[in-house]
């Protein structure tokens, strides 16, 4: 499938030539960019009958605690290490508002809410569900890869009704050094416990994506998206 690519300040889009059906907004992870996953589109191999808008947004930068302050592209600033760990909870919340920008967007665009799919890596997939979990309209699904589940104890009372039962996929690589395979399957477990239905997947990697997942990655967004 052919696409036009749109770059700007904020995003990287791709269009493909036939007018698109549904959109994924897909999060990079920390000091990365929108390009980080530009390339996964085309390994999708995602058939021409399921034209899709992809859309690439650049996080602004932000000093990150962890890394001595160091100003970089990052959704929120991390901290410190662990799962007791403070959050940022206003950074998060900002983030989220900004993904929340790119849905209605989308929606006035022409896309219903139902065929729109957050995805993120890592810090992206966090704040894939900090957002779509409390979004106010149905969505497609939630991808969330390598990743964890930010303010988890607000979730319960901050949840939509109207996605209670979105589909959520999680990947993770169990060799990963960055965000422990351990961290995906508590948040996992807590996602289950509130009773979301999430599709677990691992993979012999570190803190990255293979083609393997790819594959897992295009079979779940049809499954969704057709």
């Amino acid at each position: 499938m052919s696409y036009t690519t749109l770059e700007s300040a904020d995003a990287v889009v791709l269009t493909p030539a036939a007018t698109p059906v549904a959109a994924v907004i897909w999060l990079h992870g920390l000091g990365a960019d929108g390009f980080d996953f530009v390339p996964i589109v085309d390994e999708l191999r995602l058939p021409a009958t399921l034209p899709v808008r992809f859309i690439f947004p650049h996080a602004a930068p932000r000093p990150v605690t962890i890394n001595n302050g160091y100003v970089m592209r990052a959704w929120y600033d991390i901290k410190g290490f662990g799962p007791e760990r403070a959050e940022d909870d206003a950074g998060i919340r900002e983030s989220a508002g900004v993904v929340n920008r790119y849905i209605e967007q989308e929606i006035a665009r022409g896309i219903p809410a139902s065929k729109i799919v957050i995805a993120g890596f890592s810090q992206g997939g966090a704040i894939a569900l900090q957002t779509a979990l409390r979004y106010q309209q149905r969505l497609a699904g939630v991808m969330a890869l390598s990743t964890y589940l930010p303010l988890r104890a607000s979730l319960a009372a901050e949840a939509a009704d109207a996605n209670r039962d979105v589909p959520i996929l999680m990947c993770h690589g169990v060799h990963d050094p960055v965000v422990p395979a351990q961290m995906g399957e508590a948040s996992r477990d807590v996602l289950q416990g509130l009773g979301y239905r999430v599709e677990w997947h691992t993979y012999p990697m570190e803190h990255s994506v293979c083609m393997e997942e790819v594959v897992d990655i295009s079979k779940w967004l049809q499954a969704r998206l057709a």
